[in-house]
């Protein structure tokens, strides 16, 4: 499995808006449901998903 300091969230802006989105405009808000994914795979919280990615994110771009 990935390290958890190697995961990072994305969306496939502006198409393929998650389920149960389908047919609307994809856009950075349901960023939520792909953490929801990874912490049901993980076994860990989408809170914790989001804190990780978060500071992965910063991490890459150098913020």
């Amino acid at each position: 499995m990935l390290p958890p300091e190697r995961i990072m969230l994305e969306t496939d802006c502006p198409y393929m808006a998650p389920e149960p989105f389908r047919g609307r405009r994809n856009d950075s808000r349901y960023l939520y449901r792909m953490a929801e994914a990874v912490a049901l795979v993980r076994g860990t919280t989408p809170e914790a998903v989001a804190a990780v990615t978060w500071e992965n994110g910063r991490r890459f771009f150098g913020l």
